[in-house]
Protein backbone atom coordinates (compact mmCIF):
# COMPACT_ATOMS: atom_id res chain seq x y z
CA UNK A 1 0.00 0.00 0.00
CA UNK A 2 1.30 3.34 -1.11
CA UNK A 3 1.77 5.53 1.81
CA UNK A 4 -0.19 9.01 1.49
CA UNK A 5 1.21 11.92 1.69
CA UNK A 6 0.88 14.07 4.48
CA UNK A 7 0.26 17.95 4.05
CA UNK A 8 3.23 20.63 5.04
CA UNK A 9 2.09 22.13 8.07
CA UNK A 10 1.07 25.87 7.30
CA UNK A 11 3.22 28.95 8.93
CA UNK A 12 6.96 30.11 8.51
CA UNK A 13 9.93 27.32 9.00
CA UNK A 14 8.72 25.15 6.33
CA UNK A 15 11.01 23.89 3.48
CA UNK A 16 10.28 22.95 -0.45
CA UNK A 17 12.43 20.36 -1.68
CA UNK A 18 13.81 21.30 -5.26
CA UNK A 19 14.35 19.39 -8.50
CA UNK A 20 18.13 18.34 -7.99
CA UNK A 21 16.94 15.78 -4.99
CA UNK A 22 13.99 14.22 -6.43
CA UNK A 23 16.08 10.83 -5.66
CA UNK A 24 16.56 11.49 -2.53
CA UNK A 25 13.24 12.92 -1.30
CA UNK A 26 11.57 9.79 -2.80
CA UNK A 27 13.64 7.69 -0.45
CA UNK A 28 13.40 10.25 2.57
CA UNK A 29 9.57 10.51 1.83
CA UNK A 30 9.27 6.92 1.83
CA UNK A 31 10.99 5.87 5.09
CA UNK A 32 9.44 9.07 6.65
CA UNK A 33 6.12 7.83 5.64
CA UNK A 34 6.25 4.38 6.63
CA UNK A 35 7.62 5.64 10.02
CA UNK A 36 5.20 8.04 10.34
CA UNK A 37 2.36 5.65 9.83
CA UNK A 38 3.52 3.32 12.71
CA UNK A 39 3.79 6.27 14.90
CA UNK A 40 -0.08 6.98 13.68
CA UNK A 41 -1.15 3.41 14.60
CA UNK A 42 0.31 3.17 18.10
CA UNK A 43 -0.82 6.82 18.87
CA UNK A 44 -3.92 5.01 17.55
CA UNK A 45 -3.42 2.43 20.13
CA UNK A 46 -2.76 4.84 23.43
CA UNK A 47 -5.64 6.91 22.59
CA UNK A 48 -8.09 4.22 22.80
CA UNK A 49 -10.05 5.00 26.39
CA UNK A 50 -9.21 2.30 29.08
CA UNK A 51 -10.45 4.06 32.11
CA UNK A 52 -13.32 1.75 33.88
CA UNK A 53 -16.56 2.68 35.14
CA UNK A 54 -16.65 3.12 38.56
CA UNK A 55 -19.47 0.20 40.36
CA UNK A 56 -22.41 1.91 41.33
CA UNK A 57 -23.11 1.61 44.81
CA UNK A 58 -26.35 -0.25 45.97
CA UNK A 59 -28.15 1.98 48.78
CA UNK A 60 -30.05 -0.99 49.66
CA UNK A 61 -27.51 -2.51 51.32
CA UNK A 62 -25.57 0.49 53.12
CA UNK A 63 -24.94 -0.16 56.56
CA UNK A 64 -24.21 2.78 58.84
CA UNK A 65 -20.72 3.15 60.67
CA UNK A 66 -21.43 2.32 64.58
CA UNK A 67 -20.08 5.42 66.67
CA UNK A 68 -17.43 5.52 68.91
CA UNK A 69 -18.00 4.90 72.38
CA UNK A 70 -18.56 7.63 75.00
CA UNK A 71 -16.69 6.58 77.77
CA UNK A 72 -19.52 7.75 80.31
CA UNK A 73 -21.12 4.12 80.44
CA UNK A 74 -20.52 1.58 83.23
CA UNK A 75 -18.23 -0.53 80.94
CA UNK A 76 -17.51 -3.96 83.29
CA UNK A 77 -13.45 -4.02 82.13
CA UNK A 78 -11.34 -3.06 79.26
CA UNK A 79 -11.10 0.92 78.16
CA UNK A 80 -14.91 1.68 79.05
CA UNK A 81 -13.82 0.80 83.16
CA UNK A 82 -9.87 2.63 83.17
CA UNK A 83 -12.17 6.13 81.44
CA UNK A 84 -14.83 5.63 83.89
CA UNK A 85 -11.83 5.15 86.79
CA UNK A 86 -10.41 8.33 85.73
CA UNK A 87 -13.05 10.92 86.01
CA UNK A 88 -12.13 13.97 87.73
CA UNK A 89 -13.97 14.87 90.84
CA UNK A 90 -13.42 18.25 92.25
CA UNK A 91 -12.19 18.66 95.33
CA UNK A 92 -15.71 21.42 96.12
CA UNK A 93 -17.67 17.56 95.77
CA UNK A 94 -16.19 16.27 98.76
CA UNK A 95 -18.16 16.37 102.17
CA UNK A 96 -15.51 14.94 105.18
CA UNK A 97 -17.66 12.52 107.53
CA UNK A 98 -14.69 11.45 110.00
CA UNK A 99 -11.15 10.67 111.05
CA UNK A 100 -10.19 7.18 110.34
CA UNK A 101 -6.54 7.46 111.17
CA UNK A 102 -3.81 9.45 111.71
CA UNK A 103 -0.01 9.89 112.06
CA UNK A 104 3.16 12.09 112.02
CA UNK A 105 2.86 13.35 108.33
CA UNK A 106 -0.92 13.41 108.32
CA UNK A 107 -4.46 12.27 108.98
CA UNK A 108 -6.72 9.98 106.95
CA UNK A 109 -10.63 11.16 106.49
CA UNK A 110 -13.58 9.20 105.35
CA UNK A 111 -15.29 11.57 102.36
CA UNK A 112 -18.07 10.85 100.28
CA UNK A 113 -18.52 12.06 96.69
CA UNK A 114 -22.20 14.46 96.72
CA UNK A 115 -22.61 13.93 93.49
CA UNK A 116 -22.11 10.18 93.17
CA UNK A 117 -22.28 9.19 96.72
CA UNK A 118 -19.59 7.21 96.72
CA UNK A 119 -17.27 6.84 99.93
CA UNK A 120 -13.12 7.89 99.34
CA UNK A 121 -10.75 8.06 102.08
CA UNK A 122 -8.63 11.09 101.76
CA UNK A 123 -5.09 11.58 103.03
CA UNK A 124 -4.58 14.84 104.06
CA UNK A 125 -0.61 15.76 104.15
CA UNK A 126 0.45 18.68 106.34
CA UNK A 127 3.31 21.06 105.68
CA UNK A 128 4.08 23.70 103.51
CA UNK A 129 6.18 22.60 100.34
CA UNK A 130 8.25 24.41 97.33
CA UNK A 131 6.71 24.61 94.02
CA UNK A 132 8.99 22.27 92.38
CA UNK A 133 8.63 20.01 95.20
CA UNK A 134 4.43 20.67 94.46
CA UNK A 135 5.14 19.96 90.75
CA UNK A 136 7.08 16.88 91.31
CA UNK A 137 4.50 15.40 93.35
CA UNK A 138 1.82 15.87 91.29
CA UNK A 139 3.65 14.35 88.23
CA UNK A 140 4.35 11.46 90.42
CA UNK A 141 0.70 11.31 91.48
CA UNK A 142 -0.34 11.33 87.94
CA UNK A 143 1.46 7.76 87.55
CA UNK A 144 0.15 6.46 90.31
CA UNK A 145 -3.24 7.24 88.98
CA UNK A 146 -2.66 4.88 86.31
CA UNK A 147 -2.27 2.06 88.79
CA UNK A 148 -4.75 -0.66 88.41
CA UNK A 149 -4.97 -3.86 90.34
CA UNK A 150 -7.67 -5.61 91.84
CA UNK A 151 -4.66 -5.65 94.95
CA UNK A 152 -3.86 -2.50 95.51
CA UNK A 153 -5.29 0.34 96.43
CA UNK A 154 -6.35 3.08 93.74
CA UNK A 155 -5.23 6.61 93.90
CA UNK A 156 -7.80 8.94 92.41
CA UNK A 157 -6.87 12.23 92.83
CA UNK A 158 -4.56 14.79 94.47
CA UNK A 159 -5.65 17.86 95.72
CA UNK A 160 -3.16 21.01 96.78
CA UNK A 161 -5.35 22.60 99.50
CA UNK A 162 -4.39 25.68 101.73
CA UNK A 163 -1.02 24.63 101.72
CA UNK A 164 -1.74 20.61 102.52
CA UNK A 165 -1.40 18.24 100.45
CA UNK A 166 -4.32 15.73 99.81
CA UNK A 167 -4.83 12.48 97.89
CA UNK A 168 -8.15 10.75 97.25
CA UNK A 169 -7.92 7.29 97.67
CA UNK A 170 -9.57 4.14 97.83
CA UNK A 171 -11.62 3.41 100.97
CA UNK A 172 -11.78 -0.14 102.31
CA UNK A 173 -14.15 -0.76 104.90
CA UNK A 174 -12.47 -3.24 107.05
CA UNK A 175 -9.25 -1.49 107.74
CA UNK A 176 -6.14 -2.07 108.33
CA UNK A 177 -4.63 -6.15 109.09
CA UNK A 178 -2.52 -4.19 111.98
CA UNK A 179 -2.88 -6.38 115.17
CA UNK A 180 -4.51 -9.33 113.59
CA UNK A 181 -3.61 -13.04 114.76
CA UNK A 182 -4.17 -15.01 111.55
CA UNK A 183 -3.12 -19.01 112.86
CA UNK A 184 -5.21 -20.89 110.38
CA UNK A 185 -2.94 -21.68 107.34
CA UNK A 186 -5.73 -21.88 105.08
CA UNK A 187 -6.92 -18.39 105.63
CA UNK A 188 -2.94 -16.97 105.41
CA UNK A 189 -2.30 -18.22 102.01
CA UNK A 190 -5.08 -16.70 100.99
CA UNK A 191 -3.82 -13.54 102.19
CA UNK A 192 -0.97 -13.90 101.23
CA UNK A 193 -1.82 -14.75 97.24
CA UNK A 194 -3.42 -11.61 97.18
CA UNK A 195 -0.65 -9.52 98.43
CA UNK A 196 1.60 -11.32 96.01
CA UNK A 197 -1.02 -10.84 93.22
CA UNK A 198 -0.73 -7.05 94.30
CA UNK A 199 3.48 -6.74 94.49
CA UNK A 200 3.99 -8.76 91.41
CA UNK A 201 2.02 -6.04 89.63
CA UNK A 202 3.78 -3.26 91.24
CA UNK A 203 6.92 -5.04 90.54
CA UNK A 204 6.56 -5.63 86.96
CA UNK A 205 5.56 -1.63 86.21
CA UNK A 206 8.84 -0.70 88.19
CA UNK A 207 6.95 0.15 91.30
CA UNK A 208 8.86 -0.56 94.69
CA UNK A 209 6.30 -0.13 97.97
CA UNK A 210 9.79 0.28 100.72
CA UNK A 211 7.40 0.24 103.14
CA UNK A 212 5.25 -3.14 103.40
CA UNK A 213 4.05 -4.23 107.11
CA UNK A 214 0.40 -4.79 108.39
CA UNK A 215 -0.90 -1.25 108.94
CA UNK A 216 -0.28 -0.51 104.64
CA UNK A 217 -2.51 -4.10 104.36
CA UNK A 218 -6.19 -3.20 103.93
CA UNK A 219 -9.17 -5.10 103.60
CA UNK A 220 -13.00 -4.74 102.69
CA UNK A 221 -15.96 -6.38 103.71
CA UNK A 222 -15.45 -8.47 100.57
CA UNK A 223 -12.40 -10.11 101.88
CA UNK A 224 -10.43 -8.52 99.60
CA UNK A 225 -6.88 -7.43 100.70
CA UNK A 226 -5.26 -4.73 99.07
CA UNK A 227 -2.00 -2.76 99.57
CA UNK A 228 -1.91 1.04 101.02
CA UNK A 229 0.68 3.58 100.33
CA UNK A 230 2.36 1.50 98.37
CA UNK A 231 3.28 5.30 96.31
CA UNK A 232 2.07 8.42 97.88
CA UNK A 233 4.02 7.59 101.13
CA UNK A 234 7.01 7.02 99.26
CA UNK A 235 7.36 9.83 97.25
CA UNK A 236 5.94 12.44 99.94
CA UNK A 237 8.78 11.49 102.23
CA UNK A 238 11.61 11.44 99.68
CA UNK A 239 10.52 15.16 98.10
CA UNK A 240 9.60 16.68 101.48
CA UNK A 241 12.68 15.73 103.51
CA UNK A 242 15.46 15.66 101.53
CA UNK A 243 17.58 14.17 104.12
CA UNK A 244 15.07 11.69 104.51
CA UNK A 245 16.90 8.75 103.01
CA UNK A 246 15.62 5.89 104.65
CA UNK A 247 12.00 5.51 104.03
CA UNK A 248 9.53 2.94 105.68
CA UNK A 249 9.38 1.46 109.03
CA UNK A 250 12.69 -0.22 110.26
CA UNK A 251 11.26 -3.02 112.14
CA UNK A 252 9.97 -4.04 108.73
CA UNK A 253 13.05 -3.28 106.57
CA UNK A 254 15.46 -5.60 105.31
CA UNK A 255 18.99 -6.38 106.95
CA UNK A 256 21.02 -4.91 103.87
CA UNK A 257 18.51 -1.53 103.84
CA UNK A 258 19.49 -0.84 107.57
CA UNK A 259 23.30 -1.92 107.18
CA UNK A 260 24.74 -1.29 104.31
CA UNK A 261 27.77 -3.03 104.76
CA UNK A 262 26.05 -6.42 104.79
CA UNK A 263 25.56 -6.60 101.35
CA UNK A 264 28.60 -4.47 100.02
CA UNK A 265 26.36 -1.67 99.83
CA UNK A 266 24.06 -3.01 96.97
CA UNK A 267 20.71 -3.11 98.08
CA UNK A 268 17.69 -4.92 95.94
CA UNK A 269 14.69 -2.56 96.37
CA UNK A 270 12.18 -5.62 95.42
CA UNK A 271 13.88 -8.35 97.62
CA UNK A 272 13.44 -5.25 99.89
CA UNK A 273 10.21 -5.65 99.88
CA UNK A 274 9.66 -9.49 99.88
CA UNK A 275 11.85 -9.26 103.06
CA UNK A 276 9.18 -6.98 104.62
CA UNK A 277 6.27 -9.12 103.31
CA UNK A 278 7.79 -12.52 105.07
CA UNK A 279 8.12 -10.24 108.05
CA UNK A 280 4.40 -9.24 108.40
CA UNK A 281 2.72 -12.82 106.88
CA UNK A 282 5.51 -14.26 110.14
CA UNK A 283 3.49 -12.10 112.62
CA UNK A 284 -0.30 -12.88 111.07
CA UNK A 285 0.54 -16.51 111.92
CA UNK A 286 2.51 -16.20 115.44
CA UNK A 287 0.40 -12.95 116.74
CA UNK A 288 3.34 -11.32 117.63
CA UNK A 289 6.31 -9.28 116.04
CA UNK A 290 8.53 -12.26 114.87
CA UNK A 291 12.09 -10.96 116.85
CA UNK A 292 13.36 -11.49 120.03
CA UNK A 293 12.67 -7.40 120.53
CA UNK A 294 9.07 -5.28 120.45
CA UNK A 295 8.78 -3.70 116.95
CA UNK A 296 7.91 -0.30 119.08
CA UNK A 297 11.74 -0.94 120.69
CA UNK A 298 14.25 1.70 120.12
CA UNK A 299 16.64 1.93 116.64
CA UNK A 300 19.65 0.34 118.19
CA UNK A 301 17.88 -2.60 119.55
CA UNK A 302 15.98 -3.12 116.41
CA UNK A 303 19.00 -2.92 114.11
CA UNK A 304 20.99 -5.58 116.59
CA UNK A 305 17.71 -7.94 116.40
CA UNK A 306 17.43 -7.40 112.61
CA UNK A 307 20.73 -7.37 111.36
CA UNK A 308 22.92 -9.21 113.91
CA UNK A 309 20.89 -12.44 114.38
CA UNK A 310 19.69 -15.41 112.45
CA UNK A 311 15.96 -14.30 110.28
CA UNK A 312 13.11 -15.56 112.32
CA UNK A 313 11.61 -18.34 111.08
CA UNK A 314 7.97 -20.33 111.56
CA UNK A 315 7.91 -22.54 114.82
CA UNK A 316 8.13 -26.41 114.12
CA UNK A 317 4.00 -26.45 114.91
CA UNK A 318 3.64 -25.27 111.10
CA UNK A 319 3.06 -27.15 108.37
CA UNK A 320 6.58 -27.87 106.05
CA UNK A 321 5.08 -25.52 103.73
CA UNK A 322 4.68 -22.83 105.85
CA UNK A 323 7.76 -23.21 107.08
CA UNK A 324 9.49 -23.51 103.84
CA UNK A 325 7.37 -20.46 102.58
CA UNK A 326 8.89 -18.14 105.24
CA UNK A 327 12.33 -19.59 104.71
CA UNK A 328 12.09 -18.11 100.77
CA UNK A 329 10.88 -14.74 102.20
CA UNK A 330 13.66 -14.13 104.90
CA UNK A 331 17.08 -14.94 103.51
CA UNK A 332 19.36 -12.84 104.67
CA UNK A 333 21.37 -12.69 101.26
CA UNK A 334 19.00 -10.60 99.18
CA UNK A 335 19.40 -12.63 96.52
CA UNK A 336 18.47 -15.78 97.63
CA UNK A 337 15.12 -14.49 98.26
CA UNK A 338 12.16 -15.67 95.77
CA UNK A 339 10.62 -13.47 93.55
CA UNK A 340 6.46 -12.48 93.98
CA UNK A 341 6.01 -13.88 90.73
CA UNK A 342 8.09 -17.01 92.03
CA UNK A 343 6.38 -17.10 95.32
CA UNK A 344 2.60 -17.51 93.96
CA UNK A 345 4.27 -20.54 92.10
CA UNK A 346 4.88 -21.84 95.99
CA UNK A 347 3.14 -25.45 97.40
CA UNK A 348 1.83 -23.05 100.37
CA UNK A 349 -0.01 -20.41 97.84
CA UNK A 350 -0.51 -22.68 94.92
CA UNK A 351 -1.40 -26.48 96.13
CA UNK A 352 0.21 -29.23 93.90
CA UNK A 353 -2.01 -31.20 91.60
CA UNK A 354 -3.51 -34.32 92.44
CA UNK A 355 -1.91 -37.05 91.72
CA UNK A 356 1.14 -35.07 91.68
CA UNK A 357 3.67 -35.51 94.00
CA UNK A 358 5.23 -32.24 94.78
CA UNK A 359 8.62 -32.44 96.37
CA UNK A 360 9.93 -29.32 98.14
CA UNK A 361 13.50 -28.43 97.22
CA UNK A 362 15.94 -28.15 99.99
CA UNK A 363 16.38 -24.67 101.44
CA UNK A 364 19.31 -22.26 101.15
CA UNK A 365 22.20 -22.84 103.48
CA UNK A 366 21.51 -19.48 105.88
CA UNK A 367 24.50 -16.67 105.21
CA UNK A 368 27.20 -16.80 107.81
CA UNK A 369 26.99 -13.53 110.36
CA UNK A 370 29.31 -11.46 109.45
CA UNK A 371 32.15 -10.67 112.41
CA UNK A 372 31.38 -7.40 114.62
Amino acid sequence: MRPTQRPAPSGTGTMIPNSNSNSNSNSNSNSNSNSGSSKEQRSRQRRIDLVLPLPQRDRKLAVPLPLPPTGTGSGGGGGGGSQQTQQVIAFAELERLNRIGSGSGGTVYKVVHKTSGRVYALKVIYGHHEESVRRQIHREIQILRDVNDANVVKCHEMYDQNSEIQVLLEFMDGGSLEGKHIPQEQQLADLSRQILRGLAYLHRRHIVHRDIKPSNLLINSGKQVKIADFGVGRILNQTMDPCNSSVGTIAYMSPERINTDINDGQYDAYAGDIWSFGVSILEFYMGRFPFAVGRQGDWASLMCAICMSQPPEAPPSASLHFRDFINRCLQRDPSRRWSASRLLQHPFIAPPLPHHNHLLPPPPPPRPLLPS
